[in-house]
């Protein structure tokens, strides 16, 4: 039932790959570094055929990588309105490499070749991708396996689940100085784009993701108790952001100007149903006030930090920005320091200044 080949790489470590034949059923393949691996997945697949569980038919067993990925796409990302546009584009990306494997074929070696070259090569933007881009692709095609299994039974393993992520750092911490900022908010009021320096403003005041302000619909926004409520974020908790000052007073304005064909706070101009994309005014106002290193992202960044320079403790920080336990905002306790530092200094100068 089970054969094994010996393969010599170029480096001179052997690589041994096992087809189990299974009659009336998919083959299945699996390839491992060292004889004794291979020996004991034999023995516990063969187990497992034994009671059942391994047991594809044969229709399914016919189905490719990219049968898998159509049959994704089409049926269940539709669903996942929030992922679609993302997951399709890194699903048709293992398509283009795997997409003519069979599912049974589809080995945690082929996938680990896969992430190696989603580590080095150049993205859409032409840039290397981030660790955090990777991951999301290995995501992306470890859903698709999960549904395989469960929903399709086009399959039994997800080879997605032994592959090593990238290490993604979560420490970066980028906002603007005064003269930045200054340069930055004067880009945006002069940008061709009018919702660009309202929603700017909006984000770096109240540290809404980009996803949570975009999304926004005029039910969310009470002018008059002057507050925001988020229906849906990433903790999948409600939250309530607050409005005052400069942000209030333009949503205020924005409201004079309201469109009737929607519901959206920021439509698009080319279909008011779904929300604007700023990135391309957000990226020129940021190269027009050449700034370096500047995303939408740290926006958020910003309000976190403008907070904690005017007195916010963490756990404050961390109920505005909307999370719910202090890990997410430790990244910030340096600069805590540095304001603890400020205020003793303060202390003792009032207290003992005249000494």
């Amino acid at each position: 039932m089970a054969n094994i080949s010996e393969r010599t790489l170029k480096d001179g470590t052997k690589r041994y790959t096992v087809i189990i034949r299974i009659k009336g059923s998919e083959s299945r393949t699996e390839t491992f570094r060292r004889l004794t691996d291979a020996k004991k997945w034999i023995a516990k697949t063969e187990s497992e055929i034994r009671d059942g569980k391994q047991l594809i038919p044969r229709a399914a067993a016919k189905k490719t990588l990219g049968d898998a990925i159509d049959r994704y796409i089409s049926e269940v990302l539709p669903t996942k309105p929030k992922l679609q546009v993302d997951q399709t584009t890194q699903l048709n990306w293992f398509k283009s490499e795997l997409g003519e494997v069979p599912l049974a074929n589809v080995t945690t070696p082929l996938i680990v070749d896969c992430r190696n070259k989603l580590n080095t090569e150049m993205g859409q933007r032409g840039k290397v991708r981030s660790p955090a881009t990777v991951v999301r692709h290995l995501a992306a095609l470890s859903a698709m396996f999960s549904h395989c299994i469960s929903e399709w039974e086009w399959t039994r393993d997800n080879p997605v689940k032994r592959v090593k992520k990238p290490t993604v750092s979560n420490d970066r911490v980028r906002f603007l100085d005064d003269n930045e900022r200054q340069r930055f908010l004067k880009a945006c009021q002069e940008s061709s784009n009018k919702q660009l320096y309202l929603c700017v403003i909006l984000a770096m005041s109240s540290g809404m993701r980009q996803a949570e302000l975009m999304e926004l619909t005029w039910k969310d926004l009470d002018l008059k108790a002057g507050f925001l409520l988020l229906n849906e974020t990433k903790n999948g908790e409600k939250r309530r952001v607050p409005l005052a000052g400069h942000g209030l007073e333009l949503l205020r304005d924005h409201a004079k100007v309201r469109r009737l064909d929607t519901p959206m706070l920021f439509p698009s101009k080319k279909n008011p149903l779904n929300p604007i994309d700023l990135r391309r005014p957000f990226e020129n106002a940021v190269r027009l006030a050449e700034i370096e290193d500047f995303h939408w992202h740290d926006l958020r960044h910003c309000c976190a930090s403008y907070l904690l320079m005017n007195g916010a403790s963490l756990p404050e920080i961390a109920k505005v920005l909307g999370h719910k336990s202090l890990a997410m905002v430790m990244r910030y306790s340096h600069m805590s320091d540095d304001h603890a530092g400020n205020v003793v200094a303060s202390m003792n100068q009032k207290i003992f200044g005249g000494v």
